[in-house]
Order: C-alpha cells, then sequence, then structure tokens
C-alpha cells in the first residue's frame, strides 16, 4: 500500500501547487471597476531601444494612442546615430507630430547594463512625476496609462509593475516561450502576490514615482546587475515603499526565432534568478512538474500507478494552464498549444537544473559573468 502511494505523494506538492496557484488567480482577477486618479498625473515613459523588435512601428504608436487625460512625455533613449530603428522613431515623431516625443543618443556607459545606461542618459530630459520604463518590444492597450496610474492616488505605492503576455506566435520554439508566460510565469506571480506580496518588478513595464526612484539613488543604482527590473521593484520594496501589480496586460511582441535563441534567453532569465534569489530560485524546484512525473514513474510499482499519478498531475496542470489562458490572461494560446505544455516542463526542468552549472550568460550580442546578489561583469 505505502509503495502506491509513494507516486501520487511525489506528485503532491507540483499538483497542490497547481490548484494553489489557480485560486491566487482567481482571487486577483476577480471583476472589479477600474478607479481612475482623480488628478491624472503626468507621466514620462523612458524607452530604451537598440535594434529593431517584431512590428517596432506599431509598438511605439500605441503608447501614442492613449485615452489619457494627463500630460504625457516620451522618450527614446539609444547609444548609437546608426541604430536601424532610429528612422523608425523619427517618423513616429513625425506622424505624432502634437505628442511630446523626444529622441536621445548618447554612448556613455555607466555600468555593464547598457540598457540601464540609456536610462540613465535619458533621465535628465524627464519631466514628470510618474516615470514609465517599457522594454521596446512591448504593445499596450489605450486604456494602458489609466489603468497603471490609477494606483498612486494611494501615497503608499512606489511602483506600478504590469503582467505580459505573448497572444501571437510563430511556431513551436515562440510558442514555447509564450506558453511559459501563462502556464509558469503569471501563476508564479499569482502565487508570490497572495502569499507574501510583491517585493519585485517585472520588466516589461515599470512605473516608478520620482521620489521612490530617488530614494534608492536613482537607474545608477541599477548600473552592474543584469536583472534591473528585479533590482528596481526589490530595492523600492526594501526602501518602504509598496509595488502594485496592475491587472491591465502589455503585450510582448515575439520574433520569428529557432529554439536556441529562446533557450539560451531562458537560460539566461533563470541564472539571473538563481543569483538574485538563491534561496526561493533553489526551493522553487519542488513545484516543478516534469522532475515530479519522472520520480512518480521511477518508483511506482506498476506500470499502472505509474500513469495514473501521472495522469492526475497532468490532468490538473493542463486543466489549471487552460484557465489561466482563456479565462485570466485571454491570449488565445490554450487549448491549440496544450500538447505544447509537458515539453515545455521537461525544458523548465533542465534550464532551472542547468542554471547551477555556471555563471555565464549571454545578452544582446555580449557576454557576461554573474556575480554574487546579481551584479555583473562584460567578459571582454
Amino acid at each position: 500500500m505505502l509503495r502506491s502511494l509513494l507516486p501520487f505523494m511525489a506528485v503532491l506538492p507540483a499538483t497542490a501547487y497547481s490548484l494553489i496557484s489557480l485560486w491566487c488567480g482567481r482571487r486577483f482577477f476577480r471583476p472589479s471597476p477600474l478607479t481612475p486618479h482623480p488628478s491624472p498625473p503626468g507621466v514620462t515613459i523612458l524607452k530604451p531601444v537598440k535594434g529593431m523588435d517584431a512590428e517596432s512601428y506599431a509598438n511605439f504608436a500605441s503608447f501614442c494612442r492613449q485615452e489619457y487625460g494627463g500630460e504625457l512625455q516620451i522618450v527614446f533613449c539609444a547609444a548609437s546615430p546608426d541604430d536601424a530603428v532610429i528612422p523608425v522613431i523619427r517618423q513616429l515623431m513625425a506622424d505624432f507630430a502634437d505628442h511630446d516625443i523626444s529622441l536621445v543618443v548618447n554612448p556613455a556607459i555607466h555600468g555593464p547594463n547598457y540598457k540601464v545606461s540609456n536610462l540613465i542618459n535619458a533621465f535628465p530630459k524627464a519631466r514628470h512625476a510618474i516615470i514609465i520604463v517599457c522594454d521596446s518590444d512591448i504593445r499596450v492597450a489605450p486604456d494602458y496609462l489609466q489603468s497603471v496610474t490609477s494606483h498612486f492616488s494611494d501615497s503608499r505605492f512606489g511602483l506600478v509593475t504590469s503582467l505580459y503576455r505573448t497572444s501571437q506566435v510563430h511556431g513551436i520554439a515562440t510558442a514555447v516561450e509564450a506558453t511559459g508566460f501563462t502556464a509558469e510565469m503569471i501563476p508564479n506571480v499569482m502565487v508570490a502576490l497572495q502569499l507574501e506580496g510583491l517585493s519585485f518588478a517585472l520588466g516589461a513595464s515599470m512605473a516608478v514615482r520620482r521620489e521612490a526612484l530617488a530614494a534608492i539613488g536613482g537607474f545608477e543604482a541599477l548600473a552592474d546587475y543584469l536583472a534591473d527590473d528585479y533590482q528596481l521593484g526589490n530595492k523600492i520594496h526594501r526602501a518602504g515603499w509598496r509595488i502594485a501589480l496592475d491587472a491591465c496586460f502589455v503585450e510582448s511582441m515575439i520574433k520569428t526565432e529557432n529554439l536556441m535563441p529562446v533557450l539560451s534567453r531562458q537560460l539566461r532569465w533563470a541564472r539571473t534568478m538563481r543569483v538574485s534569489r538563491p534561496g526561493g530560485y533553489l526551493a522553487s524546484g519542488i513545484t516543478l512538474p516534469f522532475p515530479a512525473a519522472m520520480l512518480a514513474i521511477l518508483i511506482a510499482p506498476t506500470s499502472g500507478v505509474a500513469a495514473t499519478a501521472v495522469a492526475l498531475l497532468y490532468g490538473v496542470r493542463l486543466i489549471v494552464s487552460t484557465i489561466f489562458s482563456r479565462s485570466f490572461v485571454h491570449d488565445g494560446l490554450l487549448p491549440r498549444w496544450l500538447w505544447l505544455i509537458p515539453i515545455r516542463d521537461m525544458l523548465a526542468f533542465f534550464t532551472w537544473a542547468l542554471s547551477f552549472l555556471g555563471k555565464r550568460v549571454e545578452w544582446r550580442g555580449s557576454r557576461f559573468r554573474l556575480r554574487p546578489g546579481g551584479k555583473i561583469e562584460e567578459i571582454v
């Protein structure tokens, strides 16, 4: 009897975690009316750029089509005047001539994180009390600014971050990454939010009060870190400010890629989180479905018991993932790509394991060595 129970005990942590994430997701995504900020604050969007992303013009233009009552300034920041995306920005400035849009081109380097160097170079142009840092491959809905700034009516909040999704995929490789947002990243954020509150930010969209940013030493405090999003949120949290998670999704527009760049990016994220949150990252291994399924198969007394335990685990996992996709995230990925979830889980486990076997990462054509605490140094 005990031997027959062992496989079910092996899959219990991962199965329970799926159900907990569903409960957390239902609590967060309960319908609630948006209460706009009574006096919409002025907003400066800092957008660091390097090279072309998928549909760059449409991504940028979505920030110019906001249904927002406050002042809006957009500052693009690049390191090279020869960057391929600059003509796109110039076209945007011409098409939206009535908007406050500017471009800062400055090659000055302030640390190994070149994205943060761009932000430091552009920050003197920022005029408003709310600073939003948004990746160049992000597209937003017309109510994005109204939703994000609504949280700042509470003076306790120093930062507002947004969930992100990918609704358009271009084959299996990009679907691996996109389903990871739906079936892994967003459920993890839901659990963290409900059980301990947010102590980090998500890099796709981060809105911060100017005074909260000043309290941590400005963007200069992030220049030596790879995970500038995690560090920005964590430093603001430790400075005594609260962090809000906005329910308005932003869209991450993914280029057509093969599997190797996707896996390399996944490994970079994993190694970055390992050095940033070593204890929590190590503990996260017990919630991974793939090793739980493999362990159940190994210790099961019969193939029938093994199949039942794995079917229980993945029955719950696939149902929960589908609910997230269709009811919470609204990305349209599942059930079409449901068959990919077990493969995605296998890759996630190997990425988690490989993250402990090295300290080197590649990022936008440069190689870095990770240091304790998440700092980096470039390998020349």
